[in-house]
């Protein structure tokens, strides 16, 4: 797979994510999905998005940067959104922040097999 095929992919799955299409959720995701160092399996993925659009109603992902050298993807992902209660141990309660995500994907056919994901916590605290 070429960088702009793996990009297109990739950018497919972002918008999947934004509309919270979870039933083409599969089209994207490899069945034995690792997260941080986790198998967590497409099932387990999945949960993991549905939970993560509870606590953050508002949720959009954002891709404000793109590298592509298959098999991986490296992307900085952008939130300004409003957490419900307690988001990675803060007390953000429904408040508006802003922060970003730094993420490398490895795709094994055309599909996310692992992700290394890393959120800017401390732009949050610096917010509340």
């Amino acid at each position: 797979m070429n960088k702009t095929d793996l990009s297109d992919v990739y950018r497919d799955y972002i918008a999947c994510l934004n509309k919270q299409g979870w039933s083409k959720l599969g089209q994207f995701v490899h069945d034995e999905v690792i997260h941080n160092g986790r198998r967590f399996g497409l099932s387990g993925y999945l949960k993991m998005l549905e939970r993560d659009f509870d606590q953050i109603p508002d949720l959009y992902f954002n891709v404000q940067m793109l590298i592509s050298d298959p098999p991986y993807i490296a992307s900085r992902i952008g939130f300004n959104c409003t957490p419900t209660g307690n988001f990675l141990g803060l007390h953000v309660n429904g408040r508006r922040v802003s922060f970003a995500e730094n993420v490398i994907y490895e795709f094994r056919d055309e599909k996310i097999l692992q992700v290394w994901s890393v959120i800017d916590k401390a732009a949050i605290e610096a917010q509340l």
